[in-house]
């Protein structure tokens, strides 16, 4: 029999993950009297950090047909977007972030604001959740910043993103500078930069990709220099109407290593090329498959793939639009951007100003100077580095535990914690989103975290209706 009633399921996180898990609990089959408790301080939950940026200049990096929060109803964004002003003039092919953003608060706006049909009640406590520790009766206590406390049946962390860890060391001052910016989304970072003041922006990805749209957005003309590994940005999205490459996912799926696995990419870019199909269709055939394909390998091709490959994968499997890296190369024409690739070594603080070492192969050190800064590097994914009390305290507890590789936390297949012993932590502990990394690799794209929403949240279901010894 299920456990009466209020089984508590805690969320801690109201970014899209966790979004998205408390819509879909609210479609499981029904009668389900679950409380749901969405942890999330922004006033309004849904569109989080990734989906908040104000700049309507900051595009999706997905087209539509791609971002319906629903996987069983793919044109559902698209259809809700059709009925916006932003598609007064038609339909964009690359909608605004923050349009995504206001559709998935509405979302969440409609179960909010009374109980769903299958039972489901949806709370937003906006604030922070500090512990959670394990109650005598098997729950777990979320302990709030407000002084509340929620026991819960079920926690699950959808934490997000970490702010990139520091890009250089040991010497740290430069962590205390005014002009460094540690994290590019932090309240007030780009209002601190003034139009003619010269930026340093540290990795080449998509984050720094927004950076140089949101800081063009605010009328920024002062020169911005970038520093990347290889000096490559991400590829542009090729057109929409571009023909499909047929999977062959069954030619790699005993391929045990990450020097094979490339061997069949390169041959089938070549297969499609001479049809007069895009390597992009190539890449983009394998996506249902690519966390079979990351769990096929052992651990150590996992490590050689992230030592070697990581950095030109993500360059070719998260794209930009086509308006973004046109903007790009007119800046860099026009000489207001430079992109060098190289290594940022060292920051030292000088005065108002910042110098940035960098390392470039063959050639003696240069410095570039400039009065801002700001780490567009990914994020910080190593659990064993975030200090943030609520991992800090499930970490100690030995409930939360940090992969070999350091993308994330060790979880089971459903998402469940594992402790040490590689057995499920007690109290209902799971997580989803971008610190299931260690099982999926690719954990940060709707596609990918909205079907895992789905699956959570069926598995919670199923903890409700047979509850656990």
């Amino acid at each position: 029999m299920p456990l009466a009633a209020p089984y508590t399921v805690t969320i801690i996180g109201g970014g899209f993950a966790g979004a998205a898990l408390a819509l879909h609990l609210t479609r499981q089959a029904g009668p389900l009297p679950i409380e749901v408790a969405l942890v999330e301080p922004r006033p309004a939950p849904g569109p989080g950090l990734a989906y908040s940026a104000p700049w309507p200049e900051l595009l999706l990096n997905v087209r539509l047909r791609n971002l319906s929060v629903w996987p069983e109803e793919p044109a559902h964004f698209a259809h809700w977007l059709a009925r916006q002003p932003e598609a007064a003039g038609g339909v964009p092919e690359f909608a605004p972030r923050a349009t995504y953003g206001r559709y998935l608060a509405e979302q969440l706006a409609a179960v909010l604001a009374s109980p769903a049909a299958n039972g489901v009640r949806i709370r937003h406590y906006p604030t922070e959740a500090l512990a959670a520790p394990l109650l005598p009766d098997g729950r777990r206590a979320v302990q709030l910043a407000d002084g509340r406390t929620l026991a819960s049946h079920a926690t699950v962390l959808a934490l997000g993103n970490f702010p990139p860890p520091p890009p250089t060391g040991p010497d740290h001052r430069y962590r205390h500078h005014p002009g460094y910016h540690a994290d590019p989304w932090a309240p007030g970072t780009l209002a601190r930069i003034g139009p003619d003041e010269p930026v340093v922006l540290i990795g080449a990805g998509l984050t720094a990709v927004d950076m140089l749209l949101a800081l063009h957005a605010q009328g920024h003309r002062a020169p911005v220099q970038v520093v990347a590994r290889r000096g490559h940005w991400p590829a542009a999205h090729g057109p929409a109407d571009a023909p499909a490459y047929l999977t062959f996912y069954p030619e790699l799926a005993a391929e045990t290593t990450v020097a094979g696995t490339l061997r069949q990419l390169r041959r089938h870019v070549a297969l499609a090329a001479a049809q007069g199909i895009d390597w992009r269709a190539v890449v983009d055939a394998l996506r249902p498959d690519l966390s079979l394909i990351w769990a096929g390998w052992p651990l150590a091709e996992q490590a050689r793939f992230l030592r070697h490959l990581a950095g030109r994968w993500a360059r070719v499997r998260h794209r930009m639009a086509p308006g973004h890296s046109a903007l790009l190369a007119e800046l860099t024409a026009s000489g207001q951007l430079q992109t060098l690739a190289g290594r940022a070594v060292e920051i030292l603080p000088a005065g108002h100003l910042l110098r940035v070492g960098v390392a470039q192969a063959g050639q003696p050190q240069q410095w570039l100077i400039a009065p801002h800064v700001v780490c567009c590097a990914g994020p910080l994914l190593d659990y064993s580095r975030i200090e943030v009390p609520l991992v800090a305290q499930l970490r100690a507890d030995g409930c939360l535990v940090p992969d070999t590789l350091q993308l994330g936390i060790s979880t089971d297949a459903s998402g469940a914690l594992l402790g040490p012993t590689g057995q499920p932590s007690a109290g209902g502990l799971f997580t989803l989103g971008a610190s299931r990394r260690p099982a999926y690799f690719e954990s940060t794209a709707v596609p990918e975290l909205r079907q895992q929403a789905a699956a959570l949240a069926e598995v919670l279901a199923q903890r409700y209706r047979a509850p656990q010894p």
